[in-house]
């Protein structure tokens, strides 16, 4: 008992609200860069930019192989989340991680701590008003975590997300230069967390297709980020939240 009130106490003290029980399950700590999974044989599908006009045969894609992916979706990058709000909570009801990848898509580094916590508290109303959840993992556009980011990340109870291996898919790189990249950086070790993007129809069909069967080949099951770090039941923030009725960016 002592051991547990000890816990929730230090919870207090740097703002997370979290339970006890899920904070001793949780093997990270919140505010701090994560690149790799926390354990072996398993590997995290994860996907930024979307919404997108692929998001939900993305979502079938998945589901049926049977696995679970993580995506990282803005508010306003390739147009407003509320015109994909069927996909994005298709990808919530169908049990994949539904998490932030900021408002607009800025460069967070050189933002205040201010405009930091209103790009993401926008993402957070947005999701409460598609399915009534507000996300607890990010991943900051172009991976960049410098200036307040860190900071605000720590008191707003996020955990931030980054990569092992950046498939290149932005930058026009092939499905099979990607693929290399797997099969170089091998099955062994703690789980991936791939840098991918859904806005590339190469991405989510060739290159998924193959990472599918690959895991398979290497038993390798596919799962959330949040389960990658034994932390499933910490995807989203605990506690219900208020719809504001919002149907427009």
């Amino acid at each position: 008992m002592l051991f547990t009130t000890t816990i929730a106490t230090l919870a207090l003290a740097v703002g997370v609200t979290a339970s006890p029980i899920e904070l001793m399950k949780r093997t990270h700590t919140v505010g701090t860069v994560i690149t790799k999974c926390s354990k072996p044989g398993v590997l995290a599908l994860a996907y930024d930019d979307g919404p997108y006009q692929y998001t939900s045969s993305l979502i079938d894609t998945l589901d049926a192989a049977g696995v679970k992916g993580t995506f990282f979706f803005t508010g306003t990058l390739y147009g407003c989340i509320y015109n994909q709000r069927a996909a994005v909570k298709k990808a919530f009801d169908n049990g994949h991680q539904v998490a932030s990848h900021t408002w607009t898509h800025p460069h967070m580094g050189s933002m205040s701590a201010s405009a930091i916590q209103s790009e993401m508290e926008k993402v957070e109303q947005a999701m409460v008003n598609i399915f009534g959840r507000k996300p607890a993992y990010v991943r900051p556009p172009y991976l960049e975590t410098g200036g307040q980011f860190l900071s605000v990340m720590r008191q707003l109870n996020y955990s931030v997300i980054n990569d092992d291996i950046d498939t290149g898919d932005w930058n026009n790189q092939s499905p099979a230069a990607s693929e290399a990249l797997f099969t170089r950086a091998g099955a062994g070790g703690q789980g991936h967390i791939p840098l991918m993007h859904e806005t590339y129809q190469s991405t989510v069909t060739t290159l998924t297709t193959w990472l599918i069967n690959w895991a398979k080949t290497n038993n390798l099951k596919i799962v959330t980020v949040a389960e990658c770090l034994d932390d499933a039941d910490g995807m989203y923030k605990p506690g219900t939240f208020p719809s504001n009725g919002a149907t427009t960016c």
